[in-house]
């Protein structure tokens, strides 16, 4: 299976990304992951912007957004392919606001004709958030979601104002500014507590 790509205005690919949470609890489990999560520079008309991938189960672990961000990433891109109820769109949310960048989904819609019988749809409500929360006097949380697609197929097009995007980052306290990684060894330990431990998991 090739991994996805993203392709530029001129319809160059620039980035290709192998998933690296695979999901080895499925059929997943006979792919290949990935081993890191690369950003680029995607031209736009006048300026360009710095993006990188996630797909699917990337999402359920704060460690991918955070590593994009940390590669400079400022916009965060998503092909899913799961229901999207309550939750996991609050996981999109919570990516955003942590790492204060935006963050776009697409997911698959309603009827999909390839999901085997009695499975649940993904059902569309592919979404968009800004990364800006906290901007502008009274100090109080604005609503960052900038679209929210329907259950069925359409296009649903999300505008991310880059310019206040990057005066958020450089003014706020989330993202990279007040980290502490000299205490994160538990992060790449790789020592699991007995209860997350799985004998199907390729950590």
């Amino acid at each position: 299976m090739q991994a996805p790509s993203l392709a530029d205005r001129q319809g160059r690919r620039i980035l290709t990304y192998a998933k690296v949470h695979t999901c080895d609890f499925s059929r997943e489990a006979a792919f290949e992951p990935g081993s890191e999560f690369p950003t680029t520079d995607l031209e736009l008309k006048d300026d360009s912007v710095r993006v990188g991938l996630m797909i699917c189960y990337d999402r359920e672990l704060p460690e991918s957004a955070r590593a994009l961000m940390l590669g400079g990433a400022e916009i965060i891109l998503t092909p899913n392919a799961c229901p999207l109820d309550g939750e996991r769109i609050g996981q999109f949310r919570a990516r955003a606001f942590e790492n204060m960048v935006g963050v776009a989904t697409a997911n698959y819609a309603a009827p999909d004709p390839s999901r085997p019988s009695g499975a649940e749809e993904c059902g569309g409500h592919s979404i968009a958030f800004s990364g800006i929360v906290y901007w502008g006097g009274d100090g109080r949380a604005q609503e960052h979601k900038l679209v929210e697609g329907e259950k069925n197929e359409g296009i649903f097009l999300a505008t991310f104002d880059l310019d206040v995007l990057r005066s958020y980052r450089e003014q706020q306290t989330w993202g990279d500014a007040y980290r502490k990684p000299r205490a994160y060894g538990a992060l790449v330990a790789n020592k699991p507590a007995p209860v997350f431990r799985r004998n199907d998991s390729r950590r």
